[in-house]
């Protein structure tokens, strides 16, 4: 087996009111569990590939075997996109962003304000199930974009450093269909440090 299932970086019930625990215990012990399972499942009898991380398999689709090319699109890149966002969340989060991150963000944005509405919007802007996605470039510069059901920036030659999960199975058992709202809500548990080490890793600092 190339890929095992993370744990989760803290407990069940950690992320409440915010997020409540049935939903992490679905979330990540059947969805992800199943991404990482699918992904296993379309890497067997292909040894070398299983030798790679997620990121270069996803990072080098086009040059896969052509019959492994979709199913690694669809479950790596749930694998990848879901083991990120439980590594972005902490009970302790919220507040805001500070060192070099911040002065990207204020740089690209004008305000962390503005940031905080761009990037809701990519998040509730996207069509049926998705990603929105902080992207960080070796120079420094960060952008916000959005990707369909479990599509990542690494599949256009970037890296993501924040993302949030707006497949409805990541939220609706809390807020129905106001995804605004879990996006809101979202942020009070958004783990900065961890964010943080995530731009200064993707720009050498």
């Amino acid at each position: 087996m190339a890929f095992d299932l993370p744990d989760l970086p803290y407990d069940y019930d950690a992320l409440e009111p915010h997020i409540d625990e049935q939903t992490m215990r679905i979330h990540h012990d059947k969805h992800h569990a199943g991404y990482t399972r699918k992904l296993n499942n379309a890497l067997e009898g292909h040894d070398d590939l299983q030798e790679h991380s997620i990121e270069e398999l996803l990072a080098g689709l086009d040059t896969l075997p052509t019959d492994v090319q979709t199913p690694v699109r669809q479950n790596g890149g749930g694998f990848y996109n879901h083991r990120l966002f439980w590594n972005v969340m902490s009970p302790d989060g919220g507040g805001t962003p500070d060192g070099d991150l911040a002065d990207a963000i204020h740089d690209a944005f004008g305000s962390y304000e503005d940031f905080k509405d761009a990037f809701a919007d990519a998040a509730t802007g996207q069509f049926g199930s998705g990603w929105g996605w902080l992207v960080a470039q070796p120079n420094g510069d960060v952008t916000v974009t959005s990707t369909p059901n479990q599509d990542n920036p690494l599949l256009e030659g970037h890296t993501p450093i924040l993302g949030i999960d707006v497949w409805e199975h990541s939220y609706y058992l809390n807020y129905q269909n106001e995804r605004g709202t879990y996006v809101d809500e979202w942020w009070n548990v958004v783990d900065w440090d961890a964010v943080g080490e995530n731009y200064d890793e993707i720009v050498g600092a």
